[in-house]
């Protein structure tokens, strides 16, 4: 298959980045101890499918022109990702290190063990352990292939079964595993699991693989059955706010308890992160899409990446003015919050686009990306 830009997944990044702002503004929010459970389940759980998704796109970006009968050529291939991915790590890393440290003054974080802590488990910054997860999705590429080429015999059935056992993967890890170990690198290796485990999202990554190696299929089923796919979602969605007040009204948990266990490794979790995919795939495919939206839509997906790796830095800013001026958290200011954190990290990462002509070298950094050379006339 040519290379070809699929619209849909710009904008499944768009909204999908709006949504991990939107789970961190909810982490903030809880700042007031009067909290809006109302607005609160709208920032963290109607957003859960938010990092699942990306690992979806990714597969999908990955798969959609790959010959898995050819040869894979890894050295070349994890060069290219280290670029995109691993460099990109590493600075904003070390950023948000050296940001730690020039407002606390301390180095701690710069010897053993906690230096090599940080660095792999992405524990720099509450959004970093994505781009772990990520690189070990890409080191481990040769199993993926040999998995998708078997599970594409059988699609429906194989998938099927790897989403069941998903589900039970991801409660044993989530409810069940305990990390009382005395040792302590297998302590650290089993309490950081979320921030470097691939199998918790496996299922979602070769969802995005099989439906990009099945393009044509996938897009054959998600038009006959979009009114299945709107049910789906509209279940699974009324299943993890039911899951949430559940836990509100009925254990009387705290809003942060109900999403701590309300979350995207659930089995309602699972499901959901599933059916918003196939739903917002579906929304975003269709051709009746006025162009205002598709363009705000493509902005946002096109600047995904930057606004998703510096947005934590500007919510410490906003944070410490809020807290100065002794403005409490309300619900008006919770959604001028996040739209102001959307605003600006966007504001960033163009302002970033704008100067790559001219410091590509800060591009490459941060974005593990170059200017792309003009064509010849």
């Amino acid at each position: 298959m040519s290379k070809q830009k699929i619209n849909a997944l710009e904008y499944i990044r768009g909204i999908s980045m709006l949504g991990v702002v939107g789970i961190h503004t909810g982490a903030y929010s809880l700042s007031n101890p009067k909290v809006n459970i109302h607005l609160f389940a709208l920032l963290e759980i109607f957003t859960r499918f938010s990092v699942p998704i990306f690992f979806f796109v990714s597969a999908f970006g990955l798969f959609i022109n790959q010959d898995l009968t050819a040869r894979l050529n890894y050295v070349t291939f994890m060069i290219r990702r280290s670029r995109t991915v691993l460099l990109p790590y590493i600075v904003w890393s070390l950023l948000y290190m050296a940001h730690y440290t020039f407002i606390s003054r301390d180095m701690s974080i710069w010897t053993a063990p906690l230096l090599y802590e940080y660095l792999l488990f992405g524990l720099a910054s509450c959004q970093l352990y994505f781009l772990v997860i990520l690189l070990w999705f890409y080191a481990l590429m040769p199993i993926w292939r040999s998995m998708v080429r078997r599970i594409i015999e059988h699609p429906l059935r194989n998938l099927g079964l790897i989403l069941l056992l998903q589900i039970i993967f991801n409660y044993y890890s989530s409810y069940l595993l305990k990390v009382d170990i005395p040792n302590y690198y297998l302590s650290k290796l089993l309490s950081y699991r979320l921030n470097y485990w691939v199998l918790h999202y496996l299922f979602i990554f070769l969802l995005g693989a099989v439906c990009a190696v099945k393009y044509a299929v996938f897009e054959q089923l998600i038009t006959r059955y979009q009114r299945h796919i709107k049910t789906f979602f509209y279940i699974t969605l009324s299943g993890m706010l039911a899951f949430y007040y559940y836990l509100l009204y009925a254990y009387h948990y705290t809003p942060e308890q109900a999403v701590n266990t309300a979350h995207q490794l659930s089995p309602i979790g699972v499901l959901y992160t599933l059916s918003a995919t196939l739903f917002l795939y579906m929304l975003f495919n269709q051709n009746n899409i006025p162009q205002i939206v598709r363009n705000i839509l493509s902005n946002l997906g096109k600047h995904s990446y930057l606004v998703y790796l510096v947005h934590p830095l500007i919510m410490y800013y906003l944070t410490n003015y809020l807290t100065g001026h002794n403005i409490m958290m309300s619900a008006p200011v919770v959604i001028g919050f996040f739209l102001l954190t959307s605003g600006l990290s966007l504001t960033f990462a163009i302002f970033i686009q704008k100067i790559n002509k001219f410091f590509p070298i800060i591009s490459l950094l941060l974005t593990g990306s170059l200017p792309k050379p003009k064509s010849g006339v």
